[in-house]
């Protein structure tokens, strides 16, 4: 959820624009949106920050609805850019750089993932360098902090133990009976009557698999193999999950057919011992501690900064009547 400094007041001055987006005010070719402390959020940055969601917005909406989604979408956008100018300027005040090495390194990462950039666009260029920028505050502010002791792994674990559980696995075989039009259901439906009455007189089920099955393993008896939880159709689990070893389902119906189904064997979900995934939680425990003292982090940045919202302003180029902005806080140097 977004802090209440900010959401109250977005909402206040969109609020005096309504119904109208920040966006669609096309008379408007730019105009400051925000001040975060030295730096200014113009009205252009946010519709080039904003252009390709916008454009998948106007495809999917209409009338209020689209409204209401552009709000929300320059919200969100806005919230971003002034989270990003703060750890930016957080950046700047520690002194930290970023190399041109550093950047051709993570544009080579970036293009080896897909990502598609411009090494002649200034606007690529500056995102990369950002990009690298916040990183690095981060693992310095942040991550650089975070300790995580044996015990909170063992917390973890106790807590999280569904979390490493094998999963439970059946070896199965099959028959199977395919209806050949849907006009040939009640044949089929037969079909597998007669082959369920003739297993319940001793028939062998490797047998009856060979000469009437219609699944891809007929030619081996019908044999599935290993077959974990989950991977099965959820008609066919609910049986077989309550069968014993050797025995035999009713006939199943799905949209595949009619099935008969023998269960050979059973593994019972296995839990893994706390020294095989040790080094699994640590990260887990690790990325979760990361993410809380980031977000305390980076409310710190925001309580202390001046942060001014000035969207009618940007509209209407008239003096904004949001809420007094929060004064800057006095230097502790």
């Amino acid at each position: 959820m977004a802090p209440n400094w900010l959401r109250h007041t977005i909402f206040f001055t969109l609020g005096l624009i309504a119904p109208a987006s920040l966006l669609s005010a096309a008379q408007v070719e730019d105009g400051i949106v925000a001040i975060v402390n030295s730096d200014l959020i113009m009205l252009s940055e946010i519709q080039r920050e904003l252009a390709s969601e916008r454009e998948r917005i106007q495809k999917d909406s209409r009338g209020d609805a689209l409204a209401r989604r552009l709000k929300t979408a320059e919200y969100a956008t806005l919230t971003s850019m002034i989270e990003r100018k703060l750890q930016l300027q957080e950046a700047k005040t520690r002194g930290i750089t970023v190399t041109d090495q550093e950047i051709q390194q993570m544009i080579r990462q970036m293009k080896q993932q897909g990502e598609t950039i411009d090494e002649a666009n200034p606007l690529d260029m500056k995102r990369v360098r950002e990009q690298l920028t916040l990183l690095k505050v981060v693992d310095r502010d942040v991550r650089s902090a975070v300790m995580v002791a044996d015990s909170d792994l063992k917390r973890y674990f106790q807590e999280h133990h569904d979390r490493f559980a094998l999963s439970e696995e059946y070896t199965l075989s099959q028959i199977l009976i395919k209806p050949r039009s849907p006009e040939d259901t009640a044949d089929a439906r037969e079909k597998v009557r007669e082959v369920m009455t003739r297993l319940k007189q001793g028939d062998s089920f490797e047998d009856m698999a060979l000469r009437f099955s219609d699944g891809q393993n007929a030619s081996h008896g019908g044999n599935l193999g290993l077959v974990r939880q989950g991977e099965l159709l959820p008609e066919i689990e609910r049986t077989v999950a309550s069968l014993v070893p050797g025995g035999i389902s009713d006939v199943i119906e799905t949209p595949e057919g009619f099935h008969i189904m023998r269960l050979e064997d059973k593994t019972p979900k296995q839990f893994r011992p706390y020294a095989q995934v040790s080094n699994e939680i640590q990260g887990l425990v690790f990325q979760q501690k990361s993410e809380d003292a980031f977000q305390t982090w980076l409310t710190n940045l925001k309580n202390k900064a001046y942060i001014e919202i000035k969207f009618e302003s940007a509209l209407s180029r008239q003096p904004t009547s949001a809420p007094a902005p929060r004064p800057l806080p006095t230097s502790k140097k």
